[in-house]
C-alpha cells in the first residue's frame, strides 16, 4: 500500500489554504501581564484587532503571586509607552517615576487601569492548552502561512487568530529543586514551596518558629531570606538555612554600593551581613540529590559531583531555583529553539547569562524573535527561555517591534533601542528617594527592611534579572 501521501483530503486542505484569509482574524495575545497588556496597547494604538487570553482570574495573575514584593526598577521603566498614551487619554496620572512599586502596586496602579481601557477584548479565566494551524499539523507545509492559527482553551472553546503573541511567562513552570537540572529523588513526595512566599504576611504561620531551607542563589532567594531573617526577630525558634551549589555567595551578594540598581545592591549587602552574624546558615557546594519525608520533617541530602554527601533536616523547603519556559502548547508549531536556553536561536547569544547581565543585553526585536512558524512570537520573560537576564523594559521593546511588523511597518519594527541598567536605568539618588518615602531601603543600612516588602528582581516577568 502507498497511503503515505497525498489523498483527497490533502487536495481539499490545500484548496482551503489557497482561499483562506487569516487576516480576517484578530491577533491573539496569550497572557495579561505587563508585557502581554503592552502588546495589546500597541495593537490598539495601531488599529489592529486583538484578543488577550489570560489563564488567571485577574490581569497580572502571576504578578499577584508576589504582590508583597518590591521590584528593583522605578516606575519610569515599568510603564510601556503605548500603554501610557492610552491611559493618559482617559485621564490617568502616572505614579511617581522614582518610586519602586510592589507587585500589588503594579496591578492596582497600572495593569488594572490599562485592562479597563482595553475593554472586553481582555479575557480572564481563559487558559490556552494548545496552538496549531487550522487543518494543519506541524508536518504539512503547502499553504501553511495562509491559514489562521487555531487556539484551543481548557473550556473546549477554539479561537482562530492571524498571529500570536505569546506572553504567557514562566512563573508557573519553575525549575526543579534537584541539581543537574533533574528532580531530586523524592522531590515530588515532599511539600516544596514556590519562590517568593509571603513569609511576613499571608504565609507567616507556615514559617514562624520553623526551620526553613531556601535553595537557590538568585534575588528571589535573597528576598525570601531577608523576610525570614525579619521573622526570626518576631517568632522565637525560627531558623534559616541557605543552600547554594556555588563555593561562595559572591554572585548573590552582587556589586553592593557599586550596583547599577541601588536597591539590588542593598539587597546583597544586607544578606551578606546576615550570613556573617549567623542569622542565616549558609551551605555552599550543596547539590540537592534526595528529599526524604520523615514525619513532620524533611531530610534534604546533597551529593556533590565527587560523591560527597551532606544532609540537613528542616521543616520547610523554598525552591528559588529559577524558571524555564513551557513550549508544550506550541508543540504543533514550527519553532526554532536554542538547544541550551530554549529561546529563539537568534536571541540566545544576546541574552546568554554566561556572557551577559540584564544590563548588557543588546536591543532586539522582531527579527530575533521570529520562528519558522510565521506569525508566532514568544515575548517577555518566556522569550528568554532559561536566561535570567530579562527586564520589563526589554519586553516592552520586543512587543513594540513585533506589533510594528504585524502592522507592516518594518522600518519601525527594525529600529530597536533598549536602555538598561548599565546604560542609565538607575539614578544615583534612587535609593535615597525611596528612603525618604517609606524608610530605610526601604534602605538597608540600618539593618533589616523597614517594611515587610523586600526589594527584588523577580525572575518570572518582573522588572529585572534574577
Amino acid at each position: 500500500m502507498s497511503g503515505a501521501c497525498c489523498g483527497p483530503a490533502d487536495v481539499e486542505i490545500e484548496q482551503f489554504a489557497s482561499q483562506a484569509d487569516a487576516s480576517a482574524f484578530p491577533v491573539v495575545v496569550i497572557g495579561a501581564g505587563p508585557v502581554g497588556l503592552a502588546a495589546a496597547a500597541h495593537l490598539a494604538e495601531r488599529g489592529l484587532d486583538f484578543l488577550v487570553l489570560e489563564a488567571g482570574s485577574q490581569v497580572g495573575a502571576s504578578v499577584a503571586q508576589w504582590a508583597h514584593v518590591r521590584v528593583f526598577s522605578p516606575w519610569r521603566y515599568n510603564i510601556d509607552d503605548a500603554a501610557r498614551r492610552l491611559l493618559e487619554v482617559q485621564g490617568w496620572s502616572a505614579p511617581d517615576p522614582d518610586w519602586l512599586p510592589t507587585g500589588a502596586e503594579l496591578i492596582e496602579d497600572y495593569l488594572s487601569p490599562l485592562a479597563k481601557v482595553l475593554g472586553p477584548r481582555v479575557r480572564v479565566g481563559a487558559r490556552v492548552t494548545a496552538i496549531s494551524r487550522l487543518g494543519y499539523d506541524r508536518v504539512r507545509t503547502t499553504g501553511r502561512e495562509n491559514v489562521p492559527f487555531l487556539i484551543r482553551l481548557d473550556s473546549g472553546e477554539e479561537v482562530q487568530a492571524r498571529a500570536i503573541v505569546d506572553a504567557s511567562g514562566t512563573y508557573m513552570t519553575p525549575n526543579v529543586l534537584g541539581a543537574s537540572g533533574l528532580p531530586a529523588y523524592g522531590e515530588d513526595d515532599a511539600i516544596v514551596d514556590h519562590a517568593l512566599p509571603d513569609v511576613l504576611g499571608t504565609d507567616r504561620d507556615r514559617y514562624a518558629g520553623k526551620h526553613t531551607m531556601v535553595v537557590g542563589a538568585g534575588h528571589s532567594a535573597a528576598t525570601t531570606l531577608l523576610g525570614l531573617a525579619k521573622l526570626t526577630e518576631e517568632a522565637p525558634g525560627t531558623r534559616i538555612t541557605w543552600a547554594i551549589r556555588a563555593g561562595n555567595a559572591t554572585r548573590t551578594y552582587g556589586g553592593g554600593a557599586a550596583d547599577a540598581l541601588p536597591a539590588r545592591g542593598a539587597l546583597g549587602t544586607h544578606l551578606r551581613l546576615l550570613v556573617e552574624d549567623g542569622t542565616i546558615e549558609l551551605l555552599t557546594g550543596f547539590y540537592t540529590h534526595r528529599v526524604n519525608v520523615t514525619g513532620e520533617a524533611v531530610e534534604v541530602i546533597s551529593r556533590d559531583p565527587y560523591g560527597a554527601e551532606q544532609a540537613v533536616t528542616v521543616d520547610r523547603i523554598v525552591a528559588a531555583t529559577g524558571y524555564r519556559p513551557d513550549h508544550s502548547i506550541a508543540s504543533e508549531l514550527r519553532l526554532d529553539l536554542d538547544p541550551i536556553l530554549g529561546s529563539t536561536r537568534q536571541l540566545a547569544p544576546l541574552i546568554d547569562p554566561n556572557q551577559h547581565s540584564c544590563g548588557t543585553v543588546p536591543a532586539h526585536g522582531v527579527d530575533e524573535l521570529s520562528h519558522p512558524e510565521s506569525g508566532y512570537y514568544a515575548v517577555g520573560v518566556k522569550s528568554y527561555g532559561r536566561a535570567p537576564t530579562f527586564l520589563m523594559a526589554a519586553g516592552y521593546e520586543q512587543v513594540r517591534s513585533v506589533v510594528a511588523a504585524l502592522a507592516g511597518d518594518w522600518a519601525a519594527a527594525r529600529e530597536v533601542q533598549l536602555d538598561l541598567p548599565e546604560t542609565g536605568v538607575c539614578s544615583s539618588d534612587l535609593a535615597e528617594a525611596q528612603e525618604r518615602r517609606v524608610g530605610l531601603a526601604t534602605g538597608i543600612s540600618g539593618g533589616l527592611l523597614a517594611t515587610p516588602l523586600p526589594l527584588v528582581s523577580v525572575d518570572a516577568g518582573g522588572s529585572c534579572c534574577g
